[in-house]
């Protein structure tokens, strides 16, 4: 089928500068604030990810932490999949052009995958005209920096049934090579009259209850659990607008999650409340990405880097009593990441202290001496270490993020970790606790509880929350 030549974009001098000089400028700021906002080490080995697609002015800052990740890892293909707000046909389109024009330079359409995918059910090439929209269009210029060498594949989701949403994510998945990266264009809930949602008043605690809302929609599309996403879009009725593409996401990383565990991480998030100081109508914004464990783990130069930093910290400790951590010399580069950890501390093969975070949001070069110290020193089940103390030995857990899940039955003891969370108890075990014990499924899940400090029939609580996460043990 005949193709239309170069697609130049209508949004172009409307939702982002027509000038290439200020177009540079302005994507030059937002990724200064970006890093900013969630440090310069961005975790690697992204497979998919969700990027918001508003005004520059506006979502712009957070698309960034997804568009300087593809700028750190140069993927060759990018598949872009959007949507439609004026609705469309119950397909996924391709639409028929060669390239993109953008204020910064052309990018190449991926025109073999595009008309080879043409041939199957549910895609679909259709013109371009017909299919315009800023879910893809926004994502131009960003793309444009961040990767200009890349082909891009753009798909329109149109809404399809759960069988063809199969069908393409089958398709998709064997497309998603290391050097081949996802994205689902979407924004998160649209507060306010015009858009005929307003769940609670607007008052000094509506941001509050938006990020609730967000989190908790996030939170859903985290487990990887299609109809799971849909239920709860359903329930809390939030009013996300790409729910297609991100279905369509979901169904493909499943697929690859068959092969290695994915789990996901909210790079940023933000509401145009904030930018715009009012919350009568307001949108979120979320930059979430699907990541394998082995890219929450340190390669064995940095592991040891983040062991030593560790050991100077209890040392230094011991030796002058203070909290304060040593003067360290130029630290590995990998310890800027933020991620989550545990510090464990054992003297003669018995456990010392314990402690940690899962928030991730401090740079590991921080958050080892502040862990270290907690775990020599607050753990309330144990007394504080004294200068005096010997053979100390520490141990360091570098975890994933938090995964819910639906089923107790996906927990695998002694390879997850676990938290349980029911009606404002929480438990967290680590999953050498299981390892190291010889304990099963069932086994882990009592302590669990029990660390919880509610009984086993807990877990059927409608209020529980189940998650778990992988760790690497670094000692």
């Amino acid at each position: 089928m005949p193709r239309s030549a170069i697609h130049v974009s209508p949004y172009s001098g409307l939702w982002y500068p027509a000038d290439p000089a200020e177009l540079n400028h302005m994507l030059a700021e937002l990724w200064r604030q970006s890093q900013n906002r969630i440090g310069s080490s961005l975790a690697p080995y992204g497979a998919a990810f969700v990027v918001p697609h508003a005004g520059l002015r506006y979502s712009g800052v957070v698309a960034a932490a997804v568009y300087r990740y593809l700028e750190q890892v140069q993927p060759e293909r990018i598949i872009l999949a959007g949507f439609s707000h004026r609705g469309g046909p119950a397909a996924v389109c391709i639409p028929e052009i060669e390239a993109y024009s953008t204020p910064l330079g052309t990018i190449q359409v991926d025109a073999a995958t595009a008309k080879h995918l043409a041939g199957k059910e549910p895609f679909r090439l259709a013109q371009e005209s017909t299919l315009c929209d800023h879910s893809i269009e926004i994502q131009l210029p960003l793309l444009s920096k961040a990767v200009p060498q890349a082909r891009i594949l753009p798909l329109y989701v149109g809404h399809i049934t759960e069988e063809a949403r199969s069908r393409a994510a089958a398709v998709l998945a064997e497309l998603l090579t290391e050097k081949t990266v996802l994205l689902a264009s979407s924004d998160l809930t649209h507060y306010g009259a015009d858009f005929g949602f307003l769940p609670f008043p607007v008052d000094e605690g509506t941001a509050d209850n938006l990020r609730a809302l967000d989190e908790e929609v996030l939170e859903a599309v985290g487990t990887l659990e299609t109809d799971f996403f849909l239920r709860t879009l359903r329930r809390t009725s939030a009013t996300v607008c790409g729910i297609e593409p991100i279905s369509l996401l979901l169904e493909t990383v499943r697929r690859l999650d068959g092969k290695r565990e994915f789990f996901s991480l909210i790079l940023d998030y933000m509401q145009s409340g904030e930018i715009t100081g009012e919350y009568e109508t307001s949108v979120s914004y979320g930059a979430l990405g699907f990541f394998p464990q082995q890219a929450f783990e340190l390669e064995e130069e940095a592991a040891q880097a983040a062991l030593e930093l560790a050991r100077r910290t209890l040392d230094h400790y011991q030796k002058t009593g203070s909290r304060l951590p040593p003067a360290a010399p130029s630290l590995h580069p990998a310890l800027k990441r933020h991620c989550s950890l545990f510090v464990s501390i054992h003297q003669k093969g018995k456990l010392r202290g314990c402690l940690g975070r899962t928030d991730a949001t401090l740079p590991l070069e921080r958050l080892i001496p502040e862990m270290t110290l907690a775990a020599a020193l607050d753990d309330p089940r144990f007394a504080p270490v004294k200068a005096e103390d010997q053979d100390l030995e520490i141990e360091i857990s570098l975890l994933t993020p938090m995964k819910r899940i639906l089923d107790r039955a996906a927990l695998q003891a002694g390879v997850h970790g676990a938290v349980l969370e029911v009606r404002g108890r929480r438990g967290l075990l680590l999953p050498q606790v299981a390892s190291e014990r010889g304990w099963d499924r069932d086994r882990f899940l009592q302590a669990l509880a029990m660390k919880a400090g509610v009984p086993l029939e807990a877990l059927d609580d409608p209020e529980a929350r189940l998650y778990v996460f992988r760790a690497q043990v670094i000692h």
